[in-house]
C-alpha cells in the first residue's frame, strides 16, 4: 500500500518566488541553462483533478475522498495561462503539452485551446500545441479541441485486456471507452495520434505484444514509458522497471523493427519502425537510458508554480508575479533569469537518489505538473 502522502505544495507552500533582474533585457531565446540547454518546450497543468487512479500517478490511497485538491481561487485562468504562454513564446518556446491530472476535466478547456492557438513565435509561426489525456472523455471533446486549433492528442492506456487495464485505472473503467475516445479523435480529423503505455513488469508487461499488434498499421504511433519514481507517492521500485531494450526485444522477436533518427534535438522517445513498412514506436527510457543532457522542458503545475525537472522538489512561484503588477518584460526576465540558474540532470543522478537511505527530498506529484 502505498504510503499515506500530503502534496508538497501543502507542506512547502508557495515554491520560491523568481528573482527580476534590476536590469532589463530584451526577451530573447538565447538563454541556456548551466548545462547549456536552450528552453523549447512547455508544459502546463490545467487541473490537478483526475478521474483514474492509476497506481503510478495518483494511487487512491493517498488521492482519496479527503485529499485537499486546489481551489479554483488558486489555478491559474485561461486568461493568465494564455497571457504566460505568450511570454515564453518570446523566450524560443516552440511547443506547448497541455497536462493534468486530467486537462478535460478542465471546465471549457477548448476555449483556452483557441486562445493559445493565436500565439504567435518572434518569427511568426504558431505553437505546436498538443494534449495528454486518458481518453475517457475524448469522445464529448475530440471535434470541439480540434475545431479549437489543437494539433496533436496523446492518450494514455495501458493495456488492452479489461481487467488489466482496469488494475492500472483502479476505478473500473472500461478500455473500450478509452478506444473509443481514440476513434472520435480520427473522426475528428487529428493525424497525429499517440498513444502512451507506462510499462509495470508485473502488473501490465504481458500487453506489450497485443499493444504493438493492435495499434500497427493504425498511423497511430505506440510508445512504451518506463515505470518512473515521480512524485513521492507511487510505490515505486526498481524491481518492477521493464528496460526499454526488453520491450524491443520482444516486439522485433515477432514484428522486426529498426532504428530511426528523432524528429528534433531533445525528443524523449526514441524512434523504432516496423521493417515491413507498417508504423513505427517509441520508447521512453528514462529510467535506464537517461535524457537530461538534451532536455529543453519546463512545467507550470495547475496554480502557476514553475518547475524546471519532473523530478524536481521545489518550484518557482510565477503566479505571484502575474497577479501583480508587473509588466511582461519582468517576467520575461524572471524566466530567463530562473532557466539559466537551472542545473536539474536527476535522472543521470537517480541512483544515488534512490538507493541512499539518508536521501528525504520528496518529489512534486506528476498528477500536479503533469507527466
Amino acid at each position: 500500500m502505498a504510503e499515506k502522502v500530503i502534496p508538497i505544495r501543502i507542506n512547502e507552500g508557495k515554491g520560491l518566488l523568481p528573482s527580476i533582474p534590476r536590469d532589463l533585457i530584451q526577451a530573447n531565446a538565447i538563454t541556456k541553462d548551466r548545462r547549456g540547454r536552450n528552453l523549447r518546450d512547455l508544459r502546463i497543468s490545467v487541473t490537478d483533478r483526475c478521474n483514474f487512479r492509476c497506481t503510478y500517478c495518483m494511487p487512491k490511497e493517498v488521492f482519496d475522498q479527503n485529499y485537499p485538491y486546489l481551489s479554483h481561487k488558486e489555478l491559474l485562468s485561461f486568461e493568465e495561462i494564455n497571457r504566460l504562454s505568450s511570454i515564453f513564446a518570446t523566450l524560443g518556446i516552440e511547443k506547448i503539452r497541455l497536462t493534468g491530472g486530467e486537462p478535460l476535466l478542465r471546465k471549457n478547456l477548448e476555449v483556452l485551446v483557441e486562445m493559445l492557438a493565436n500565439i504567435r513565435t518572434p518569427s511568426g509561426n504558431k505553437l505546436d500545441l498538443t494534449l495528454t489525456t486518458n481518453g475517457s472523455i475524448l469522445r464529448k471533446k475530440a471535434l470541439a479541441l480540434k475545431n479549437a486549433g489543437l494539433h496533436r492528442i496523446t492518450v494514455s492506456l495501458d493495456g488492452l485486456n479489461n481487467e488489466t487495464f482496469k488494475k492500472m485505472n483502479d476505478v473500473d473503467f472500461p478500455v473500450d471507452d478509452v478506444l473509443d475516445g481514440i476513434a472520435a479523435a480520427q473522426e475528428a480529423n487529428f493525424t497525429d495520434i499517440k498513444v502512451n503505455m507506462v510499462v509495470k513488469k508485473d502488473t501490465n508487461g504481458h500487453e506489450i505484444l497485443a499493444m504493438a499488434k493492435y495499434f500497427k498499421g493504425t498511423n497511430i504511433v505506440l510508445r512504451f514509458i518506463e515505470f518512473m519514481d515521480v512524485g513521492s507517492s507511487n510505490g515505486w521500485e526498481m524491481a518492477q522497471v521493464l528496460p526499454s531494450k526488453e520491450v524491443i526485444a520482444r516486439i522485433h522477436k515477432v514484428f522486426p523493427l529498426e532504428a530511426m533518427n528523432a524528429n528534433y534535438p531533445g525528443e524523449v522517445a526514441q524512434r523504432w519502425r516496423y521493417v515491413d513498412g507498417s508504423g513505427e514506436i517509441g520508447v521512453i527510457s528514462s529510467v535506464t537510458q537517461t535524457f537530461c543532457h538534451d532536455c529543453t522542458r519546463a512545467r507550470i503545475s495547475t496554480d502557476g508554480q514553475m518547475y524546471l525537472c519532473l523530478f524536481a522538489n521545489e518550484g518557482f512561484d510565477f503566479k505571484t508575479l502575474l497577479r501583480s503588477n508587473k509588466t511582461d518584460l519582468e517576467i520575461a526576465n524572471a524566466i530567463m533569469a530562473t532557466w539559466a540558474g537551472r542545473d536539474d540532470h536527476y535522472s543521470e543522478v537517480r541512483g544515488s537518489n534512490t538507493t541512499n537511505p539518508n536521501c528525504s527530498n520528496r518529489k512534486v506529484e506528476m498528477s500536479y505538473i503533469g507527466g
